[in-house]
């Protein structure tokens, strides 16, 4: 039986090299592939794979986001982040959204191949060069504080964020003096970059 993978990744010629490597393999065959994570949950919903092979930048969902939809439905389906992002907050991040894996989009193809076989077996395969900081700091953030950071981060305005998660406009500015005061940054640009250089957004 071979071993059932989507692959998730926005960039189409990064989706197109991945899923050619990987059915090289004679004992994984790719059955899906997405390109944002809305696209990931509907396809892990219908062909029910082994496993979601996910970046983590991607549009709809994130593969942080998928993976913790995954795990909150409980679903079997075990999940490998691949990316560009070295950072321990990332990490961190991925396993406590349920990932199995985390690897590097540099690793050698051997290493992608192995990881997968490892998570299928019930294992976990983590980067080498971050499993060592994988228990650094940790991120101080509360999950609603990470969306209106990013928001903030991104030049958007505390009453268009107020009216996206149907709060006040003080409740924002509130959560957002939090995070930066969290962060020990003097504005909200400086907090969104500091997070974003931890990998906590």
């Amino acid at each position: 039986m071979k071993i059932r993978v989507i692959i998730a990744e926005d960039q189409s010629m990064v989706l197109g090299a991945l899923a050619a490597l990987l059915e090289n393999e004679g004992d994984i065959e790719v059955v899906g592939q997405a390109h944002n994570g809305l696209e990931a949950m509907k396809m892990v919903r219908s062909l029910k794979p082994d496993l979601l092979l996910t970046d983590i930048e991607m549009p709809e969902m994130s593969g942080l986001e998928v993976a913790a939809e995954l795990k909150r439905q409980q679903s079997p389906v075990r999940v490998i982040i691949l990316t560009t992002f070295a950072r321990a907050g990332y990490l961190r991040r991925a396993l406590d959204s349920g990932a199995a894996g985390y690897l590097l989009k540099d690793s050698p193809a051997s290493q992608l191949a192995n990881a997968v076989r490892r998570v299928h077996a019930g294992m976990r395969a983590i980067a080498p060069e971050l499993a060592a900081e994988a228990w650094g700091e940790s991120d101080p953030l509360t999950d609603r504080e990470r969306q209106i950071l990013r928001l903030a981060g991104e030049g958007i305005s505390s009453t268009e964020i107020a009216a996206k998660f149907r709060l006040s406009e003080g409740t924002v500015r509130n959560y957002l003096s939090e995070a930066i005061s969290k962060l020990g940054a003097s504005n909200r640009v400086e907090a969104a970059r500091i997070a974003r250089q931890k990998g906590w957004l």
